[in-house]
């Protein structure tokens, strides 16, 4: 195969003008896996474009005016669990947190995450929930798509051949926001099911974004609806019923199937579980 390595990303979205179906290679943690285990090829005459030493997809900058964080697309796991990205997206931290080992999160990229696009993706329900917008880059210049467009199903995106993921745009919320999952076990694990719900006090609104649980990352608007509805803004405060009928709208939403991981049905019992959690995370729970 040919390996080409740009160190510009001008020359990164000129390589792929010239190679449109190449293969773009960030932290390569997804791409392994599937070499690996043989359900990818990678054929002799595969143009791989690898974008990690691209200094434009590696940084992020903080726009306090905008009330937004724009982080390039080869920004690894490892960043996003640290300061001082983690103290502006607690709930993308989390998440971070619990992607694979040490090692994967030092090499694993926002952007392949997106790329990727697995419902089981650890970012993805926070991306959502948080309303971003994912930015990408040709020879025909530079487009953006929120991020429910950007993804369509089960490992398919809007992007399109010659097209680089470069950066995701994350607004900055005033409110509470976490993100929770359900493995096998407690660490190195792919999610059962997972959620990431997050509030923004000057809109009075809540957001609750699920994974593992639908062909791709949903949103839950009737419960959203419903909990910021039955909220005391004033006092930070829900009512335990409120939170139990949270859970089951949350559980009622989601489209789970049954696989190798897990069953539907526990699928679906996780996420009520998942939802009543965060919201008596988020405010104070009276009986």
């Amino acid at each position: 195969m040919t390996m080409l390595v740009p160190r510009t990303l001008a020359d990164a979205v000129a390589a792929l003008g010239e190679h449109p179906d190449g293969l773009v290679l960030a932290g390569g943690t997804d791409l392994m896996v599937e070499v690996n285990g043989a359900h990818r090829r990678i054929d002799d005459d595969l143009t791989v474009v690898a974008v990690n030493r691209v200094p434009e997809l590696r940084s992020w900058t903080l726009d306090r005016a905008a009330g937004e964080v724009r982080i390039g697309a080869g920004v690894t796991y490892a960043d996003l669990a640290a300061e001082p990205l983690a103290g502006l997206l607690p709930a993308l931290a989390q998440a971070a947190r619990t992607v694979g080992s040490p090692q994967i999160r030092n090499a694993a990229t926002i952007g392949g995450n997106l790329a990727t696009c697995s419902p089981a993706g650890d970012g993805l329900p926070v991306l959502t929930a948080l309303e971003a917008t994912v930015e990408l880059a040709s020879g025909s210049g530079v487009r953006t798509l929120p991020i429910d467009g950007f993804m369509l199903g089960v490992k398919r995106t809007a992007r399109r051949s010659g097209e680089v993921i470069t950066a995701v745009t994350v607004p900055l919320l005033d409110g509470w926001q976490g993100y929770v999952k359900v493995g096998v076990r407690n660490a190195m694990v792919i999610a059962i099911s997972g959620a990431c719900l997050a509030v923004d006090s000057p809109s009075r609104s809540i957001r609750l974004a699920l994974g593992s649980v639908a062909p791709t990352i949903i949103r839950v608007p009737e419960a959203e609806d419903f909990a910021a509805g039955r909220v005391d803004w004033v006092a930070g405060a829900i009512g335990a019923d409120a939170v139990t009928e949270f859970g089951r709208l949350a559980a009622a939403a989601s489209r789970p199937i049954d696989d190798h991981r897990s069953t539907a049905a526990y699928r679906r019992h996780s996420i009520d579980v998942l939802a009543r959690r965060l919201l008596a995370r988020a405010f104070e729970v009276r009986t």
